[in-house]
């Protein structure tokens, strides 16, 4: 006999729905979808109780711009990131011996979740969000010390959802939220 846990088809996530409504969202103003399509879509994507149902949703657009993945990768040196820059939605962070500094309190943060992928040997990484963030860390494999991370006492909503992931050998990961 199966456990019941294992009949039940895999849940969606929040972070997967709201990506699926921002897909239909940016396919109706690019013409993809007319306004009574976008309506059914949207209303299929959230009400879906399964991932194939979810993907349904999305069938027949096009496929997501490329320019939503980026890689920085310095062998030694600092790597540095801050003001009104671009954010992408899945970027990955490489360095061998060094720093890493993340500044996204400025940035420009398009999608509602950003992937940012580490990938440290040694050196200190500092990553500073907005505000309004929500910050995930369980991904994150530190060989050394564990992440510095506190959640604020009272967290702002609306704000992206900054997933971080990766492996950190030697070094620390200090996450803070912006002050202002």
């Amino acid at each position: 006999m199966t456990p019941l846990s294992e009949n039940l088809p895999p849940r969606i996530s929040e972070e997967d729905r709201d990506a699926a409504v921002q897909r239909l969202q940016d396919a109706f103003t690019q013409g993809h979808l007319s306004h009574e399509e976008m309506d059914a879509r949207l209303h299929q994507a959230l009400t879906a109780k399964t991932p194939g149902a979810l993907v349904e949703a999305l069938t027949s657009l096009p496929e997501e711009d490329a320019g939503t993945t980026a890689t920085i990768t310095v062998a030694g040196g600092r790597i540095h990131r801050r003001g009104a820059w671009r954010v992408p939605r899945t970027l990955t962070v490489a360095s061998a011996f060094g720093r890493v500094h993340l500044d996204l309190s400025r940035a420009v943060i398009e999608h509602p979740v950003v992937d940012i992928e580490l990938q440290l040997g040694t050196g200190r990484a500092r990553i500073t969000v907005p505000r309004d963030a929500m910050v995930d860390v369980e991904a994150l494999q530190a060989g050394w010390k564990d992440p510095v991370y506190k959640v604020p006492r009272r967290p702002r909503t609306g704000g992206p959802t900054i997933r971080i992931s990766g492996t950190m050998g030697f070094g620390r990961l200090k996450i803070r939220h912006a002050r202002r």
